[in-house]
């Protein structure tokens, strides 16, 4: 693949949207939503809605000596399902990630690492929000008490890497961190051979 660059016009700074008022509609412990007055890239009136969230998005692909790794299944209220996911929570935004992340393995799974590797940054859906996210590898993995959350009714699932990775291209895994952060992980780890 020949490497290529972005078009001669390109400008990553050049913001086309127009800002005209800002108005916060809603708050409650994890998010703020409010709501833009704005004129679009055509020139059009219209509103905005953005939901900014209160802390960063923490995802963990935990893996073992033997290539296996560690999803939580939980029963998500929004969605009205029941998903398989990688370790993962919110971290506060003041909190360095990596702080975060040994918590919510901790927490849903029992185990701690003994080394880290962030493998990701993303933006979980940046048409609506601007959460920011981060995921990372955890290695050299020690098993202890898991501690969920109260409002947390988690199974813990120890399975091959490579069955969870099929489970993201049969779309078993649907939540965007977990299928970012698995495909990641085999990528980085492809890499380092």
């Amino acid at each position: 693949m020949t490497p290529t660059t972005p078009p001669t016009d390109f400008d990553p700074l050049h913001n086309p949207w127009q800002t005209h008022s800002t108005r916060q509609v809603y708050e409650n412990p994890w998010i703020k939503v409010r709501q833009d007055e704005v004129t679009n890239p055509k020139g059009g009136a219209g509103i905005y809605g953005v939901v900014s969230m209160k802390n960063k998005a923490i995802g963990i692909v935990p893996l073992d000596a033997e290539g296996n790794t560690w999803l939580v299944g939980q029963y998500r209220y929004t969605l009205g399902e029941y998903c398989w996911e990688i370790p993962m929570g919110g971290g506060p935004v003041e909190l360095d990630a990596l702080e975060s992340a040994q918590r919510e393995l901790r927490e849903e799974t029992g185990l701690t690492a003994a080394r880290w590797t962030r493998i990701a940054r993303l933006h979980t859906s940046n048409s609506v929000t601007d959460e920011e996210g981060f995921v990372f590898l955890a290695e050299d993995l020690t098993q202890g008490e898991w501690e969920p959350e109260e409002s947390e009714d988690l199974r813990v699932w120890k399975l091959p890497l490579a069955q969870a990775l099929a489970m993201v291209m049969t779309d078993e895994i649907t939540d965007a961190i977990s299928v970012a952060g698995l495909l990641k992980a085999e990528k980085f780890l492809a890499s380092r051979g």
